[in-house]
C-alpha cells in the first residue's frame, strides 16, 4: 500500500471541502508541503493559506506538477484536468476515504462516527470531551465547532476522532478501534440499492473494529442492533425507549428547549447532565458519546461539563439572529428523520409560529424519499419549498419541487413553492410576525438566505 513516508508534497483537488481542509491541515502541521485548489474561495481555504498552504483558484493542470501524491473529493470526478494532469506523469493519485485512513491507520485509538444524522454533532461532543480530559487527540469534524475554533484539531496522542460517512461505502476504508454507529436509514440511494445495501455496508463497517475493541450502538434503532450481532469485540448499547447499557431517564427540557436527564449504566446512576443545544435527538447523540467516553476511562465529571459548554455545529440549530423578536435559524437537516427531529425540537422553543423554508437536496434522495418528505413537515405553520440543489447530479425530469409541495398539502396543508431566495427574503420580512421563528434547512446554498431575510426586516 502506497505510504506518506514516501512523499513531502500532497496536492488537494477540492481543498476547500469540510474533510479534505482538515485533512489538509493535519498534514501542514506534521511538516508536509501542501498545496490544492478548488472552484471557489471560502473561509476554510483562507485559513490553510495563512497556514501555509499554496491554493489556486480554479483547477488548473499546472497545480499537481510538482506534487508527490494528489488526493481528490469525491465531488470531483475522474475528467478534472488535474487527475487527469496527474495520471499523465505518473503521480499516485487517491480518494479522501483512502487518504483518511491512510491517515487514521497511523493511530492506535480511532473513533470513528456513523449513521445516517447525528455525526457530526455526536463526533464533536466526543472530541470535545477527548480534549478535556487531557488526552490530547487529533479530531476531523464535519462542521465547524467553537471549542477548537474550527474544524480540525491536531494533537500528539493516539486519539484520532473522525466522522465515518457511509456514502458509496467511504468508511471502509478506514481502520476503528472504536465505531459508533448512531441510526441506519434509508439514504443515498443513488448509490444503494436498497436498505438492505445500506445495512450489509454497515454491517462491514462494524467488522472492522478489532477484537479489543468496541462497537458503540443506539438500541432504539432495529436497524443498528442487527449489524452488532456477529462482531467480534464488546458492543455498547445505548437509547432512551428501549433497553440499553446506557439509558437515559427523568427527561426535561428548559424554556429554550434544552435537555436536562439522568444517565443510567444498567443498574448504576452515572449522574445528570445537561446540555445547550435543542432536541430529543441530541440526548441520543451525548448519550453516544458518554458511551464512548465512559469507554475510554474518561470521569464523568468531565464528561458532564463538556457536554454543558457544548454550544453545537455551524449549521446545527443555528441561531443566525434575532430581529423585532423574530428568529432565523440554520439547519443542515435534509433527510426527513433529520427534518422532523429539527423541527420537533423546535416545538420546545420559544416561538409563535414555525416557518421552514426547505431546499432538497439532490433529486434522487427527493424521489427515493418522497413520501418520507411528504410527512415531515407536520410541525411547521408555514413551509415554503424551494428549488432542488442538484449538487453532483444532473436534472432527470423525474421529481420537481411543486409535486414535493403538492404532496405535502395533502399531508399538513402548509406548503408553497417559491424559486427567488431574494423574493423569499421579502416575503418572510412582510409576513412573519415578532415571536415567530424562521428556520432555512438543507443541505445546499439555503444558508444564504438567514442573513437576506436579517436585512429585509424593518427595524
Amino acid at each position: 500500500m502506497f505510504s506518506l513516508n514516501n512523499v513531502k508534497n500532497v496536492h488537494f483537488v477540492g481543498i476547500g471541502g469540510i474533510s479534505m481542509s482538515g485533512l489538509a491541515q493535519i498534514l501542514l502541521e506534521s511538516g508536509y508541503k501542501v498545496t490544492g485548489s478548488d472552484i471557489n474561495d471560502s473561509n476554510l481555504i483562507n485559513k490553510l493559506r495563512k497556514n501555509g498552504a499554496e491554493v489556486t483558484i480554479p483547477h488548473n493542470p499546472k497545480n499537481v506538477e510538482t506534487a508527490e501524491l494528489v488526493v481528490y473529493t469525491a465531488a470531483v470526478k475522474q475528467d478534472n484536468c488535474e487527475i487527469i494532469r496527474a495520471k499523465e506523469l505518473g503521480i499516485p493519485v487517491i480518494d479522501r476515504a483512502t487518504f483518511l485512513g491512510m491517515i487514521m491507520k497511523n493511530y492506535n485509538y480511532g473513533i470513528a462516527v456513523a449513521g445516517c444524522h447525528g455525526k457530526t454533532t455526536t463526533t464533536s461532543m466526543i472530541s470535545i470531551i477527548i480534549k478535556n480530559a487531557g488526552l490530547d487527540p487529533t479530531a476531523l469534524i464535519g462542521g465547524e465547532i467553537e471549542a477548537i475554533d474550527g474544524n480540525v484539531r491536531v494533537g500528539k496522542s493516539e486519539y484520532f476522532i473522525t466522522e465515518a460517512c457511509e456514502y458509496c461505502e467511504s468508511f471502509l476504508k478506514f481502520y476503528p478501534f472504536v465505531a459508533v454507529i448512531l441510526n441506519i436509514e434509508r439514504d443515498h440511494l443513488d448509490y444503494y440499492k436498497d436498505l438492505e445495501h445500506i445495512i450489509s455496508a454497515f454491517r462491514k463497517f462494524a467488522k472492522l473494529v478489532p477484537a479489543d475493541g468496541a462497537l458503540v450502538v443506539c438500541s432504539d434503532n432495529e436497524n443498528t442492533l442487527n449489524v452488532s450481532k456477529d462482531v467480534e469485540c464488546k458492543v455498547l448499547t445505548y437509547g432512551i425507549k428501549n433497553k440499553a447499557d446506557f439509558y437515559a431517564r427523568k427527561i426535561k427540557y428548559d424554556k429554550l428547549g434544552h435537555p436536562s436527564f439522568e444517565v443510567m449504566h444498567r443498574d448504576k446512576k452515572l449522574g445528570a447532565f445537561s446540555l445547550n443545544i435543542p432536541g430529543e435527538h441530541n440526548v441520543l447523540n451525548a448519550l453516544a458519546a458518554i458511551a464512548a467516553a465512559y469507554n475510554a476511562g474518561v470521569s464523568m465529571n468531565i464528561v458532564k461539563k463538556s457536554l454543558k459548554e457544548f454550544k453545537g455545529t455551524y449549521r446545527r440549530f443555528d441561531i443566525k439572529g434575532v430581529r423585532n423578536n423574530i428568529t432565523i435559524v440554520d439547519d443542515y437537516a435534509h433527510h426527513p428523520t433529520e427534518i422532523k427531529a429539527t423541527l420537533r425540537a423546535a416545538k420546545q422553543f420559544p416561538h409563535q409560529k414555525i416557518w421552514c423554508v426547505f431546499q432538497p437536496h439532490t433529486y434522487t434522495r427527493t424521489r427515493t424519499l418522497f413520501k418520507e418528505f411528504s410527512e415531515a413537515f407536520y410541525d411547521a405553520d408555514n413551509v415554503i419549498i424551494t428549488d432542488i440543489y442538484a449538487a453532483r447530479e444532473k436534472d432527470t425530469g423525474l421529481v420537481n419541487p411543486s409535486e414535493l409541495v403538492d404532496s405535502i398539502n395533502k399531508c399538513s396543508a402548509n406548503a408553497v413553492y417559491r424559486n427567488d431566495f431574494r423574493f423569499i427574503a421579502n416575503l418572510i420580512a412582510h409576513e412573519a410576525k415578532p415571536g415567530d421563528l424562521i428556520f432555512t434547512m438543507g443541505a445546499g446554498d439555503v444558508f444564504k438566505l438567514g442573513p437576506m431575510i436579517l436585512d429585509e426586516i424593518k427595524i
